[in-house]
């Protein structure tokens, strides 16, 4: 039983980052009925930014090293957000009501950040860089200067074209120069590994179970994120603004409602909480570039299954389905029902990390075909319009 508490005390931590990557995913989706496909991979960018702000103060010595976590936490909610802001201004915001295209749009966005953490140096910074200030520097002068919307249709596409031009041009400049610092991969294709601070190594012990002190700070973590989302969705100005444009876009713009900034802001708090989950997640384990295709569907399916938009139930769905998956993947069920030959013959085949996944969809599906709006469907006159 020790072993059986122990893992399932683990498979809640892991369902607690889940929930964390869930949350996000429920604001932006549930809330903005946006498909996000690109989710996970800001979940990716808070784990290295994580990494980043670990090998900037491991110099600093011991005492400052431990408290890097801090500085991290924020610092990855704040990059997330403000890639998760870029992509709607630049890619979802014209595609509201299309899921399709948007689907498609963010999956696109999603394979250009894998392969730029795996290939980002310093000639590609300074490319991108250059390509941004061309770009948004001249569009900026010649809106102040001339016409703007009588030549923006040719302007936006000679200017764009040209920034890509020379950017392009300068990175291959740059790629043949012999310099080391410039043409060296910051992370590459490999994981990389993050040092726990000193005071989250070991664990608590309570009875015969190990209870490890990094993974009671993720749980502790998630309890504050969930008190903070609902706090700031039911309690706070902006909060009643996203419900009231959730309800009824049209309406609130009426009342005077900013929408267009209402759905900038929803869409990066939904953003920063996906970076914090990614923070969360290095205490686990090593991260990658594909560290987000690991949670992305995991974190739809507990948005689904609780019912879109609710809360409460992503709370259940995301400890439910984290618990099962790893109950069932990491073989404790095995050992549970070894005495039981059907059960023990049944969970023994289920017992690795892929096949848990196969057994959690499987049941999802049988769920969903009893439940179709999840376990806390949505109430009101709503959804039947």
């Amino acid at each position: 039983m020790s072993l059986f508490f122990n893992a399932l005390f683990n498979g809640i931590s892991v369902g607690s980052v889940l929930l964390i990557v869930a949350l996000g995913l429920a604001i932006v989706f549930g809330l903005m009925g946006a498909i996000n496909l690109a989710h996970g991979e800001l979940m990716m960018l808070g784990a290295y930014t994580t990494f980043v702000v670990q090998n900037v103060m491991k110099p600093l010595g011991e005492p400052l090293f431990d408290l890097y976590i801090f500085v991290a936490l924020p610092l990855a909610f704040v990059v997330a957000a403000i890639a998760g802001l870029i992509l709607e201004k630049s890619v979802i915001r014209h595609l509201y009501g299309r899921p399709l295209e948007t689907l498609l749009a963010t999956w696109g966005v999603s394979l250009i950040l894998i392969q730029t953490v795996r290939s980002v140096n310093w000639t590609l910074t300074l490319a991108v860089g250059i390509l941004c200030l061309l770009y948004f520097g001249g569009k900026w002068i010649l809106q102040k200067q001339t016409d703007w919307p009588r030549i923006a249709g040719w302007a936006n596409s000679t200017l764009l074209a040209l920034s890509i031009a020379i950017s392009i041009v300068t990175g291959i400049i740059l790629s043949k120069v012999d310099s080391d610092t410039l043409n060296r991969e910051w992370f590459s294709a490999r994981n990389v590994d993050v040092t726990a601070p000193a005071w989250l190594r070991g664990g608590l012990p309570v009875g015969g179970v190990q209870l490890p002190y990094a993974r009671l700070f993720i749980i502790a973590l998630t309890i504050v994120c969930t008190i903070g989302v609902y706090w700031f969705l039911n309690k706070s100005l902006w909060g009643l603004r996203i419900r009231a444009v959730t309800q009824n876009r049209e309406m609130s713009a009426c009342l005077g409602i900013p929408t267009e900034r209402v759905d900038a802001l929803t869409f990066a708090l939904g953003s920063g909480l996906a970076g914090i989950a990614g923070c969360a997640v290095t205490l686990l384990g090593s991260v990658g570039p594909n560290l987000g295709s690991s949670y992305i569907v995991d974190a739809f399916m507990v948005v689904v299954v609780g019912g879109v938009g609710k809360l409460v139930g992503s709370i259940v769905a995301a400890l439910v389905i984290g618990s099962f998956s790893y109950l069932i993947g990491s073989g404790t069920l095995l050992l549970v029902f070894g005495d039981i030959p059907p059960l023990a013959s049944f969970f023994e085949f289920f017992a690795t990390t892929s096949m848990a996944k196969v057994m959690v969809f499987a049941t999802i599906v049988a769920f969903l075909q009893v439940r179709p709006a999840g376990i806390f469907p949505q109430k009101g006159r709503t959804i039947d319009a």
